[in-house]
């Protein structure tokens, strides 16, 4: 573990721990005296980094409220508020969906090409607002983007991302037929891609809205614009990272399943606990 301070390699381990049991480490460059989770995220909070890491993605999977995960850990005797909850997802629930962002980058394949877009509503802070999201042929995750507006910007800034976060340019788009999607596509992702406007089409990324929908239900809405980006896009990242099924209709055995799911939240749960 490199030096903290100065960025050196010249670190030695000392053989005591700290009072939560991790290792510390002195520099021989600086003399910084430091522990493992010195310059983190997680530096000076009080509980185990796997604690909060679950916490984290227990929040982001499963349809909790702050209050709820507060509660179930009082069973094991491990005690903090539902505020405590709140500033753990506003830390780590970026890295999570930045790395599993970066993750995906350019894995689109030929089959990724197509793209379903549509946006669905949210309420933020009494006024909705509207998440954009798109999902390939299989439907496999695109991007997802939270906006004040229904517009032409709106759209144009989705395309952006949705373009730099896989890499590619789609052969073919699918949207329903609101007028600011064929001038957005033009300019953000070339004349050349093909765009169809059809609602039954797009029934596959329709359905797909429901969980986004039914796991904001139990919040009642959002009191921040940023805090409803940061949570929809970390849930939607994780639930694609956590997906079994590489295709449609796909038939995914209930041991196969549970291997890929308690494999991939491991996986999670490290990313979290690194941050």
């Amino acid at each position: 573990m490199d030096c903290v301070a100065c960025g050196s390699t010249g670190v030695t381990e000392r053989p005591d721990r700290t009072a939560r049991g991790y290792r510390r480490f002195r520099c021989r460059e600086c003399g910084k005296q430091y522990n493992e989770r010195s310059g983190g995220l997680l530096n000076h909070t009080q509980y185990p980094s796997d604690v909060i890491a679950l916490v984290v993605l227990w929040r982001l999977r499963y349809r909790l409220t702050l209050r709820d995960l507060a509660e179930m850990f009082l069973q094991r005797g491990i005690v903090f508020s539902h505020e405590a909850v709140r500033a753990w997802e506003t830390k780590l629930a970026p890295v999570l969906a930045g790395e599993l962002r970066r993750r995906r980058h350019g894995k689109g394949g030929a089959r990724g090409r197509h793209w379903h877009v549509d946006e669905t509503y949210l309420k933020v802070r009494g006024r909705w607002a509207y998440l954009y999201r798109a999902i390939d042929r299989d439907g496999n995750l695109v991007d997802t983007t939270l906006s004040e507006h229904r517009d032409m910007a709106a759209a144009q800034a989705f395309f952006r991302s949705a373009k730099a976060v896989t890499g590619i340019i789609p052969e073919r788009v699918t949207t329903d037929g609101h007028s600011s999607y064929p001038r957005a596509i033009r300019s953000t992702l070339g004349r050349r891609v093909v765009h169809r406007t059809s609602a039954k089409k797009n029934n596959g990324l329709e359905q797909d809205h429901r969980g986004v929908k039914g796991r904001t239900r139990c919040m009642r809405g959002f009191m921040s614009f940023d805090a409803a980006e940061r949570f929809c896009r970390g849930y939607d990242e994780l639930c694609h990272f956590l997906r079994s099924r590489a295709r449609h209709n796909q038939h995914v055995p209930a041991r196969r399943r549970r291997l890929l799911h308690l494999r991939r939240a491991t996986t999670a749960l490290a990313i979290l606990e690194a941050a």
